[in-house]
């Protein structure tokens, strides 16, 4: 087996032109209860090299940095691609975006969920969309904290069909009430926690680009033997747009598209016709393509979304 230090976290920052990336790290290092187990993987696409910023926080020691000019970016999935070869044999792996908040003792409370899931399943991953939280004028935090007994659960959106052409989805959170984690079909990729061992056996994909990254990642888990759960407490919240501020931030927008070798509409055709590819068999032969534990109708199945009749059962 691999040598494997006990509660070690590796978390993987993807991010792109991003000012809240220190407050990222910052926020994750101090809430934890466990510091010393906390190691970061950053992949840093930016106009600025900040690893002199990087060097000087106290646990620069704790993070493996790696930055890129944000014109030779080929977009989320390709960032974390390169995030996961930042990854050394940590116990846990968790994903989150460069823009979120971490609750006190964040760490522990995702490895008391994780073991308990244990019980249910030998594979098990932690994932949802996290409740929102704003920065305040006076830089205060503000989250509204959740009650522990709703359990987002993730569901195709019902004003989309599914398109022959194009098998891109997307999802929204359901409010259930449980006292407990909820089975689920999707990954949200902004937070997922898991074993160490999903960064070797789910490698992500770097031919994908924003379209269908997440639908990649839980087909690809559900048919690998991993269980997708939808915790009841998430210990860290999401910066889902400030206010006032445009869309720059975004990886297709402004005249940086046009200086790349592959412009954003030919990515996001490719990340299209990937996923297609995916779901239809024809990447089998390869490490991004589906497992042998489970096959894509038992997917359907258990999903609802059927990726061959083009037809949704519950939809929110």
């Amino acid at each position: 087996g691999r040598y494997i230090l006990n509660n070690t976290i590796f978390i993987s920052l993807a991010s792109y032109c991003d000012d809240m990336l220190e407050f990222t790290l910052k926020s994750a290092f101090n809430s934890a209860k466990n510091k010393e187990n906390i190691f970061f993987g950053v992949v840093d696409q930016n106009h600025v090299n900040s690893r002199d910023t990087i060097k000087s926080l106290e646990f620069s020691n704790q993070i493996r940095y790696c930055h890129i000019f944000p014109d030779d970016s080929l977009g989320v999935s390709w960032a974390r691609h390169l995030c996961f070869s930042l990854y050394n044999n940590e116990k846990y792996f968790l994903q989150v975006d460069s823009h979120t908040y971490f609750e006190e003792n964040w760490d522990e409370n995702l490895i008391i969920q994780y073991k308990t899931l244990l019980g249910k399943s030998s594979k098990p991953i932690i994932s949802t969309y996290p409740y929102g939280f704003s920065i305040e004028e006076n830089n205060e935090i503000t989250f509204k904290k959740p009650s522990g007994k709703t359990v987002l659960l993730l569901r195709p959106k019902k004003e989309l069909k599914i398109d022959k052409e194009n098998l891109v989805l997307q999802f929204r959170a359901k409010h259930i009430t449980s006292s407990e984690a909820i089975l689920g079909c999707h990954i949200a990729a902004g937070f997922l926690f898991a074993n160490g061992d999903f960064i070797e056996e789910i490698p992500y994909d770097p031919y994908l680009y924003f379209h269908g990254e997440e639908q990649s990642l839980a087909i690809r888990s559900f048919t690998k033997g991993w269980d997708i759960y939808h915790p009841k407490w998430i210990p860290l919240y999401h910066l889902y747009k400030k206010a006032g501020t445009k869309y720059e931030t975004h990886h297709w927008s402004g005249d940086i598209s046009k200086q790349r070798d592959f412009d954003w509409v030919y990515l996001r055709k490719r990340a299209k016709d990937r996923l297609q590819k995916l779901i239809y068999g024809k990447l089998n032969s390869s490490i991004y393509g589906l497992g042998k534990d489970r096959t894509i109708d038992e997917y359907i199945k258990f999903s609802g979304i059927d990726y061959f009749n083009y037809t949704i059962t519950d939809s929110i």
